[in-house]
């Protein structure tokens, strides 16, 4: 009688716990689609990675000044290694969903995402081409 009570609560809580581990299996086109997204976004990198070199020092000019013009192709050359390195991984490794599920590895996704400097935002404009921004702080008439 005795071991019967012990198991008892070990199947209320087995009874409770299975049904928590289900979940929804994703549909294969889903899978398959976001398996050629990491693909394409691993060649993209790989091919436009040599764009890091302007970008890095674009970026380093605006946020430092000067001495951008000798660090930013430092950090050009870095990013460009990097952003190649991360292409050829996702390239290789696109049928495994990891990190993430599929999600990018590297941030920004894409090269030609985030050439905004650092505390710069970029102007946002309405139908006529004012400053919607500046227009809120009350800086235009």
């Amino acid at each position: 009688m005795r071991p019967i009570i012990a198991i008892i609560p070990f199947l209320l809580i087995l009874i409770v716990a299975v049904p928590s581990f289900a979940q929804e299996e994703e549909k294969p086109e889903w899978v398959v689609g976001k398996m050629s997204t990491k693909l394409v976004r691993g060649v993209t990198n790989i091919a436009t990675s040599p764009a890091e070199l302007p970008k890095q020092t674009y970026l380093t000019v605006c946020n430092d000044g000067a001495v951008g013009y000798v660090t930013g192709p430092l950090k050009g050359i870095g990013m460009t290694v990097y952003r190649a390195f991360i292409g050829v991984v996702e390239t290789v490794f696109f049928l495994v969903p990891q990190p993430g599920y599929y999600d990018s590895t590297i941030n920004p996704t894409y090269v030609w995402q985030g050439w905004e400097p650092r505390g710069r935002q970029p102007v946002i404009a309405d139908a006529s081409g004012q400053d919607i921004q500046a227009q809120e702080k009350g800086m235009t008439p």
